[in-house]
């Protein structure tokens, strides 16, 4: 049995635009929905839904048989919860809250083994097949993908350094808390903001590595997309039932 392959890692390293959906709602029949709706990638959300490993590996599991790769996004950078995250199977992170680029280099560290990082080991865990991938120590680091999140000012100012670690796969910007950051809480279209995103793809793309973004605005998607962003969720699987309950009970009121 060979080691699963991280496809939305080697799109990146093509530069192929990865269009992606965020995913809150912490339920296996809703990821096997979306899973199979055609997206690149699905963030299954840890740090702002209430989902734990268990809840989280049934998510992989319905995952496994759909179009788009899992990313999930621990709650913290913390080496455990990746650890966990990794051993049941996530070959992609996205780790929130990182300010420098020695915090980005504890992300990748935490989720390679010795002697290039710090994770822990089992031999018999699902990310190896249960045991059944030869080598598996040795090669699961070539699969698994390291995305770190900007979302600050303090950290977009040290954007490039960030970027320039080794084993960071992707910066993914985050316009919610960097807007509340830059103080413009609420409102990422501000002048200000929108600056601040276009500024930071822009030095991303200079030191050669994939920017990212979430938006449910269509225009504001394609916006980013246009200014060089190449892994863009576009959207939620909250919104998107909450907007369409929404529109759906006005119909008949």
């Amino acid at each position: 049995m060979d080691l699963p392959r991280n496809a939305f890692k080697a799109a990146l390293a093509r530069g192929e635009l990865q269009i992606g959906l965020w995913s809150s709602l912490c339920s296996p029949i809703v990821a096997e929905i979306i899973g199979h709706s055609g997206f690149d990638w699905i963030l299954v959300d840890t740090e702002h839904s209430p989902n734990e490993p268990p809840a989280v590996l049934a998510q992989l599991q319905a995952l496994q048989a759909g179009t788009a790769t899992p990313i999930v996004r621990p709650a913290w950078n913390d080496p455990v919860l990746l650890k966990r995250l990794l051993d049941i199977g996530t070959q992609a992170v996205l780790v929130p809250f990182v300010q420098n680029a020695e915090e980005a280099a504890k992300a990748v560290a935490a989720c390679r083994y010795p002697p290039a990082g710090i994770r822990g080991i089992t031999v018999s865990g699902r990310g190896s097949r249960y045991g059944r991938v030869p080598d598996y120590l040795k090669r699961a680091d070539a699969e698994i993908c390291v995305l770190v999140q900007v979302e600050t000012g303090e950290a977009l100012a040290e954007i490039e350094a960030i970027a320039s670690v080794d084993g960071v796969d992707g910066v993914f910007i985050g316009p919610a808390d960097l807007s509340a950051s830059l103080g413009h809480i609420g409102n990422p279209g501000h002048p200000e903001v929108q600056a601040a995103i276009k500024g930071a793809v822009e030095q991303l793309t200079a030191v050669g590595k994939p920017a990212g973004i979430l938006t449910p605005s269509e225009a504001d998607a394609r916006r980013y997309i246009e200014w060089g962003y190449r892994f863009v969720a576009v959207g939620s699987d909250l919104g998107l039932l909450t907007r369409h309950a929404d529109a759906l009970a006005k119909t008949f009121r």
